[in-house]
């Protein structure tokens, strides 16, 4: 690809093409379908300094241009670490509340959950205060999963721009989510071995620690059919359900059961809403690249009419007549009042020619930066594109089924949802007027009325 993207390339790229075909179909159409994603990244004890220090906003600058240090004083703490991630589990493991027992130098010790959902959603339901409503919910449900305890630490960012949503809304629109970080904990029970002096104690519990350990927390489940018997495919191997997948299910049902609607479970793999970001920024960059390689221009022909203004350079060279016994220049007020001019506009010129160089320097490098992103996602779904290449019309009806299946199925969830309301509305009717009644049969009873006639002559 070319140095510089004009959205004209950039649209009839690939991938531009993919996206185009899919909105087309409104497949990926951001303003009808929200989608929630739950997604886990793994760090070791060295590793993880770089994930706190963005978290946690310890750095002076961030490579993501879109974080606004003015507003991260926005950002929520629902559960914060006083210390560092590794000083915090050193003083669990102090404590003997967790156990490396049995991992290597490099394993994976912390686990970070991240939680997110298109920036428009949070929008249209309220903004900043709901989102602050909405992931203290989905903090709850982290620390269900993970333990309370095992919870280092857990923060909302609410200061890194949208910059497509702002263009489109005319305001700035921050792109809510919460990063949990934890330690991947299990109830591990330790046997003795036959080492053990007693050899009736072998095999037995020994004792039972609370281990780190990634690979045990998010173990993958196997497949069951409508009998509950385990599912295998044409080689014997066992059918697997991937626990992140788990995940986004189980984070979709305790969301939607918290009361949050209008979104649906994320699907896997899509990044739309950072893709849809990136190409904003491209473009953007792009038309302010060459907005500003036009004003140097323009300054470049702005300066070379002045130093042609009235006089030649080298009709200004030789200005004015040197002073007999003296090294000062004698000069006509005329040609004193032209030269000056000249010296004056060359300066302003000279240094906003600079400025704008120095601005295009940047635009560059951020032009770089996401065509280097781009690249990376290219790379990521080369088997789309590739399949898109060679039938692009199924490729599209493929996808175009499968989103109309989720939302049919999303659609028939809340119409279960709803009928289910409506039956227990009727249920408490049902149980109101069974009561009324009941009530009333004890009234016209021969001993309520009896009762009643004896309170009277009291």
């Amino acid at each position: 690809m070319g140095y510089i993207l004009s959205l004209e390339s950039y649209v009839t790229a690939p991938f531009g093409r993919l996206l185009a075909t899919y909105r087309k179909g409104n497949i990926l159409d951001k303003n009808k379908t929200n989608y929630s994603v739950a997604r886990v990244e793994t760090y070791t004890k060295t590793s993880i300094t770089k994930a706190e220090r963005h978290n946690e906003r310890k750095n002076k600058s961030y490579s993501n241009m879109n974080v606004d240090l003015s507003q991260t004083p926005n950002n929520i703490h629902y559960k914060r670490c006083e210390t560092t991630y590794n000083e915090k589990l050193k003083e669990k493991l102090d404590n003997g509340e967790v156990s490396l027992r049995g991992l290597q130098k490099n394993a994976t010790l912390f686990d970070e959950l991240i939680f997110d959902i298109n920036s428009d959603y949070f929008e249209k339901h309220g903004g900043y205060e709901f989102a602050k409503e909405f992931y203290e919910r989905a903090f709850h449900f982290a620390e269900q999963e993970m333990g309370a305890d095992n919870i280092i630490s857990a923060v909302m960012h609410a200061d890194e721009l949208n910059t497509a949503l702002t263009e489109e809304y005319g305001k700035p629109i921050y792109h809510y989510h919460l990063h949990v970080v934890a330690l991947p904990v299990v109830r591990k029970e330790v046997k003795w071995t036959k080492k053990c002096k007693d050899k009736s104690l072998i095999g037995t519990t020994k004792e039972v620690i609370n281990q780190v350990s990634h690979s045990n927390k998010w173990k993958s489940e196997q497949v069951l059919d409508n009998q509950g018997k385990p599912v295998y495919d044409k080689k014997g191997n066992a059918v697997l359900i991937k626990s992140y997948s788990l995940l986004q299910d189980r984070f979709f049902k305790y969301m939607s059961d918290s009361g949050y609607k209008d979104f649906i479970r994320g699907v896997k793999g899509s990044n739309q809403e950072h893709l849809d970001d990136l190409q904003y920024k491209i473009k953007k960059d792009t038309e302010r690249l060459e907005n500003i390689t036009n004003k140097v221009e323009e300054k470049e022909s702005s300066y070379n009419s002045y130093m042609k203004y009235d006089k030649q350079i080298e009709d200004i060279s030789n200005l004015g007549k040197q002073k007999r016994f003296s090294k000062k220049i004698e000069l006509e007020q005329e040609d004193y009042e032209n030269l000056t001019e000249y010296a004056k506009k060359g300066i302003v010129a000279d240094k906003e020619i600079y400025e704008l160089n120095s601005r295009i320097d940047n635009l560059r490098n951020a032009v770089d930066k996401w065509k280097s992103l781009y690249d990376d996602i290219i790379e990521k779904t080369k088997d789309y594109l590739h399949a898109i290449k060679l039938a692009p019309q199924k490729v599209t009806n493929f996808f175009k089924n499968l989103f109309d299946k989720e939302k049919q199925d999303e659609l028939e969830r809340q119409r279960l949802e709803q009928e289910k309301i409506q039956a227990e509305r009727k249920a408490q009717e049902e149980a109101k007027e069974k009561a009324r009644l009941e009530k009333q049969k004890l009234k016209n009873s021969p001993k309520y009325k009896k009762r009643r006639a004896d309170r009277d002559a009291r």
